[in-house]
């Protein structure tokens, strides 16, 4: 991308407002920023891949997530001025966009009570259906009928979707089902509407002739081709169908940061809403160094809100349960010393360096630095120990032992601002492998969790790293904790992988054990996490055909002329689409479910097995609550009141309503002749139709549910009793 330059217009708000505060995280990032451009002149490729940058009007913006107060108003002149861009709102929780220049560690900003920077994200098939028992719901074995995911939506953000892939077309190979996508990294156009950035296709021409999203960040990736065949892919003719194969999709290739994701949500929510169909969310991405890993963080504020309009959301654990990554140390006014690893720098040319995350109990603070040690553990040179108490401004610094310069920058919070804990981030650059990296910590007491993560200069490195024992004194990391953001949010599905269990040839069973890469609970607070388990090892999915990412092919299909690959992969990240495709399933028999009952449906009938063992009523910091198991969970979704008004028309109604003696169907031959009512408190009334009356006169007034199973499908209706 050419470097670009620009003519910064100043804007002035003339409102005065209580001003919003920038954690020192993110002011630091941000004035470090600022000087950068100011020094060369110009906006870089560089820049564009480590910030949360948008070009929009021809001009820098930075990505921010904010939370408002009831005085927000968005047509108050310092919107209308264009200082603040803000395009997706669910609940208090909204993206916001800012001109680099204008933005300042303390602004005047109506109706925003707290800013923060968005941070960059990083991310066999059919044995696996057989496994998850969901090919017992896809043939309707002891259903009303086969579920597949007709009816509902699968959102998947991600990279790398390839559009024209017979994968995402219906059984019949004749019509696309991606109801629409957006490149959010492609600059043509034209954007979403109420969106400023961006290439929207919603059409199966435009989608055709755009072929597959743009090059980005992870050049022609497939990652997202991968993960939606899991989802829902119809098969092309091969066995490697998908969970829901015929759930229709929306794709969006988003911008690494957290406040693009918001706007995909949103997006997504909307196109889902104006369709009046159900949404599943699938993230098979994350990241340890932004959020607060315990649910506080806006974005997962963000999730609960939609989750609360009925969206689901299903995310990838993580893929570091077998590195010993995180330290979690109870101090007693004493010091803790641990080598940091590092990954090689030959191994990715986006190499920089170790990010170390800190955080520890309210009100305690605590106290870091680094050592430098040669081959033989003697010390060369040391930084001073920066405490969460007084390190008020950015630390970027440097240490000089011989030839060699160790590179490190410090920034800390007191309290966080979202659940009041100390926190601090370190971040070391070391290229000579003979120098040993020491993190060293001290506090007077109380717990403080460390993670060592790799980081890149995109900023989109998302594994972890160890913590390693050398020398007397220092102590190994352990690979507890390792849940990754936003899968710790509470009402978010977090999934973790197994290896698929089949029947060999010979009659014997191979495979379901839990994958050594997939994370450990629990959150550093000590929620459970993750919440369930699905098959993530050497799944065959759909490869995008515009991928530049090397693989090896497992099969391949042609189709209007181009060759569509199978392949491979292992991950949480394949995981993932496993539950989503599963919620779709039970979305589709019952549509009336709220978002946390498909979460609580899903997690009540996970099955144990020897693999698994015996998990206590809490749950398990591996398994959650056990391996998924599509089909018993699509049978207690059947029995279950949902608690969603969906939009559409009922096939049917009941009147009259208010009733004191017997109601009347408005539809006699399609009724069933069973009908459940169910009354505020979950109790459940088996009651006989005839002649297109229910008797209700011995009901006890108050408000029901009356529920019918009609063209397969749960239908349900509400009723007052006099």
């Amino acid at each position: 991308m050419r470097n670009l330059l620009y003519l910064w217009i100043f804007c002035f708000c003339q409102l005065s407002f209580a001003q919003v505060k920038l954690n020192s995280n993110d002011w630091h990032d941000i004035r470090l920023l600022q000087l950068e451009i100011n020094k060369v002149g110009s906006l870089t490729e560089a820049m564009l891949k480590k910030y949360p940058l948008q070009v929009i009007n021809g001009e820098p913006y930075l990505s921010f997530i904010g939370k408002l107060d009831s005085s927000y108003n968005k047509d108050y002149p310092v919107y209308e001025d264009k200082c603040v861009n803000i395009y997706s709102k669910v609940s208090d929780i909204a993206s916001v966009r800012m001109p680099i220049h204008t933005i300042r560690e303390k602004m005047d900003l109506p109706g925003i009570i707290k800013l923060q920077l968005a941070s960059k994200i990083g991310d066999q098939l059919e044995k696996a259906i057989k496994d998850t028992r969901a090919d017992s719901v896809q043939l309707g074995i002891g259903l009303p009928e086969g579920y597949s995911g007709k009816d509902v939506y699968i959102g998947v953000t991600d990279w790398g979707f390839d559009y024209t892939s017979p994968m995402f077309y219906d059984t019949a190979l004749q019509e696309t089902r991606i109801v629409a996508a957006w490149d959010q990294f492609k600059t043509s156009g034209p954007a979403p509407l109420g969106y400023g950035y961006g290439t929207e296709y919603n059409t199966q021409t435009a989608l055709l002739e755009a072929g597959s999203d743009t090059s980005n960040i992870y050049s022609f990736a497939t990652h997202g081709t991968h993960v939606a065949g899991i989802a829902g892919g119809s098969g092309a003719g091969t066995p490697n169908r998908g969970m829901a194969f015929e759930s229709k999709f929306l794709f969006v290739t988003f911008l690494v940061d957290e406040a693009a994701v918001l706007d995909a949500w949103e997006w997504m929510y909307q196109k889902a809403l104006a369709d009046g169909k159900r949404l599943v969310v699938n993230m098979s991405w994350g990241l340890y160094h932004f959020g607060t890993l315990d649910g506080t963080s806006l974005l997962s504020q963000a999730i609960t809100a939609y989750s609360d309009l009925g969206v689901v959301f299903a995310n990838s654990a993580g893929n570091n349960g077998n590195v010993n990554f995180h330290i979690k140390k109870e101090f007693n006014n004493d010091l803790l010393k641990s080598k940091i690893d590092f990954y090689p720098y030959a191994s990715n040319p986006n190499m920089w360096g170790q990010s170390i995350h800190a955080w520890g109990e309210p009100e305690k603070s605590f106290s870091a630095g680094i050592l430098v040690n040669n081959n033989l553990n003697s010390l060369l040179v040391e930084s001073p120990l920066y405490s969460t108490d007084n390190t008020t401004s950015y630390i970027d610094s440097f240490l000089v032992t011989g030839t060699d310069t160790i590179w490190y920058n410090i920034s800390a919070d007191s309290a966080h601002s979202l659940n009041n804990r100390p926190s601090m981030r370190l971040r070391v650059k070391n290229t000579n492998t003979s120098l040993k990296i020491l993190l060293k910590s001290t506090a007077i007491n109380g717990i403080v969790h460390y993670w060592n993560v790799t980081e890149l200069t995109t900023d989109v490195g998302n594994w972890g790293m160890p913590f390693s024992a050398s020398g007397p004194g220092t102590v190994a990391g352990d690979n507890l904790n390792g849940v990754s953001e936003p899968s710790c949010s509470d009402d978010v599905i977090s999934v973790a992988a197994y290896a698929t269990q089949y029947q060999t040839p010979g009659g014997s069973n191979a495979g379901g054990a839990i994958a050594s890469f997939s994370s450990f609970g629990p959150r550093y607070d000590g929620v459970m996490k993750p919440d369930i388990a699905a098959p993530g090892v050497s799944i065959i999915s759909s490869m995008s055909s515009f991928t530049d990412v090397a693989f090896t092919s497992q099969g391949s299909v042609d189709f209007n002329g181009r060759t569509y690959h199978f392949a491979k992969l292992s991950g949480t990240s394949m995981a993932s689409p496993m539950v989503a495709g599963i919620a779709a399933l039970i979305l589709d028999a019952n549509p009336y479910l709220s978002a946390q009952q498909v979460k609580e449906i899903l997690m009540q009938t996970a099955r144990q097995d020897n693999y698994t063992g015996s998990i206590p009523p809490e749950g398990s910091n591996r398994w959650g609550a056990g391996k998924v198991n599509a089909y018993a969970a699509v049978q207690l979704a059947l029995q279950t009141i949902g608690l969603e008004d969906i939009p559409g028309e009922l096939d049917w109604s009941v009147y009259p309503n208010p009733v004191a003696n017997e109601l009347h169907f408005t539809i006699l031959d399609e009724l069933p002749v069973l009908a459940e009512i169910i009354d505020s408190e979950g109790k459940v009334f088996k009651k006989y139709i005839k002649e297109g009356k229910l008797p209700v006169s011995d009901l006890n007034p108050g408000t029901y549910f009356i529920r019918l199973i009609i063209n397969n499908k749960v239908q349900q209706d509400r009723f007052i009793k006099l």
